[in-house]
């Protein structure tokens, strides 16, 4: 469960920290430009955001989301659904432009390419990595994601052993940056709409990977509380440079680009990593959206998006962070503000769902261990715990008795090997 839980929480990370958050671009309009009351705004965001996406990744497994109109057809009405799946079908396309324009911003920025280079290569890179299925996407997105947190504690630490004059003088330098909003209260309220209107599809659907709700809600909360950390560190390390870095479209690497040309290298291709994290996450879920009643056309549906996303690029960075962003964020405030009150009415219903799981679970382990006994009593438990789930009652039952015996397999202590799970399984299938 701990390790699951932590590829969930690392997974989440890397959605959110996309190009405006990696390149400090969207940190710097949004909370650097009020000052001292900017980092506090920061701080509440982190709290709310940690919250938010617990809700909503333990929603996801809940209802075993493959998209996340599974989600949205079964918390609203309708309607509702139906503009809700539209806010994030249209935020999904236009931050995923945002992706591209961000990492044509960051070659050219570094190495004075053409902003088109930047932008190609990362196309290609999200069109080959959107043919692996959801499992591989999760483990590619999380396994960048570690060179983020050194990345952004670093940077904070330079920044704090170059500060040189009072709190005051950088909170007034701060205050000439122009912010996307008027005030911090709405500037929290958008920015947690907009952080989870661009990931909330795929964790949802990174949430309905995972069987277990809690597990799942235990892996969010963690991912939440890791990005807020990564939120607030980032908010400090450009206050304490705003003087040096508050007219640069990409912030954070001119910080390290001062201290040494080297570190900046490095820093460039880590920022470029974390936008093709966020890249893919976007287009991959939006190509199940669109795919949904027709998965056979996924590839197809995927690759048209990031052409016509890679169009639209060249629309510019700092233009479409400062007019883009705050649009999507009111829009995801809504969506938002709507999930965490359906999982706050359902708690109770998803915490005996827990228990129900875990408990069919271990009668399957029963079942299938070669040194347990499975009673007539524990075949009729299962197949009540089983048929009382809010899950569909074969795909449940078929994908425990895949993880039950993957899991024996996979113990040196039990004499299960993949002979025994295939004719285990086989005999499930045919029972």
């Amino acid at each position: 469960m701990f390790k699951q839980s932590i590829s969930i929480a690392l997974a989440i990370v890397g959605l959110i920290v996309g190009a405006g958050f990696a390149s400090g671009q969207e940190v710097l309009q949004y909370f650097i430009a009020f000052g001292s009351a900017g980092i506090w705004a920061a701080l509440i965001t982190a709290i709310i955001m940690s919250v938010a996406i617990f809700a909503i990744v333990q929603l996801g497994s809940y209802f075993g989301a493959d998209e996340h109109t599974a989600v949205f057809d079964s918390v609203a009405h309708p309607i509702i659904s139906k503009i809700f799946d539209f806010i994030v079908v249209f935020a999904l396309f236009c931050i995923g432009f945002v992706m591209f324009a961000g990492a044509g911003a960051n070659l050219n920025q570094q190495w004075d390419l053409p902003t088109w280079v930047g932008s190609t290569i990362m196309l290609a890179l999200v069109l080959v990595c959107g043919l692996l299925d959801v499992d591989k996407v999760s483990r590619v997105i999380g396994a960048i994601t570690p060179f983020v947190i050194i990345a952004v504690v670093f940077s904070a630490i330079v920044s704090f052993m170059q500060i040189e004059q009072p709190f005051s003088y950088y909170d007034q330098i701060a205050q000439t940056v122009r912010p996307a909003l008027p005030n911090t209260w709405i500037t929290v309220i958008n920015y947690v709409g907009l952080a989870l209107v661009l990931a909330v599809s795929m964790m949802i659907v990174i949430g309905g990977n995972q069987l277990d709700p809690r597990t799942a809600g235990i892996g969010g909360l963690a991912g939440g509380c890791l990005f807020g950390f990564l939120l607030v560190t980032s908010t400090l390390a450009l206050f304490f440079e705003v003087e040096n870095i508050k007219d640069s479209d990409m912030p954070m690497l001119t910080l390290i680009n001062n201290v040494n040309p080297i570190l900046g290298i490095i820093m460039a291709l880590i920022i470029y990593g974390m936008i093709f994290n966020t890249a893919i996450g976007l287009f991959y879920a939006l190509g199940k959206r669109l795919s949904a009643n027709k998965p056979q056309r996924f590839y197809p549906y995927f690759i048209l998006t990031c052409l016509a996303g890679f169009a639209f690029s060249f629309l510019g960075f700092r233009s479409l962070v400062a007019y883009v962003y705050p649009i999507l964020g009111y829009a995801g405030a809504f969506l938002i503000i709507c999930l965490v009150v359906a999982w706050f009415k359902d708690r109770a219903v998803i915490k005996k769902e827990i228990w129900r799981r875990n408990r069919i679970r271990e009668l399957v382990n029963l079942k299938l261990h070669p040194e347990e006994e499975f009673t007539k009593k524990d075949a009729a438990e299962l197949d009540f715990r089983v048929n009382n789930s809010n899950l569909d009652n074969d795909e449940l039952a078929e994908q425990v008795h895949q993880e039950v015996a993957e899991e024996l397999v996979n113990d040196d202590s039990v004499d299960f090997d993949k002979k025994d799970a295939k004719k285990a399984l086989k005999e499930y299938q045919n029972s």
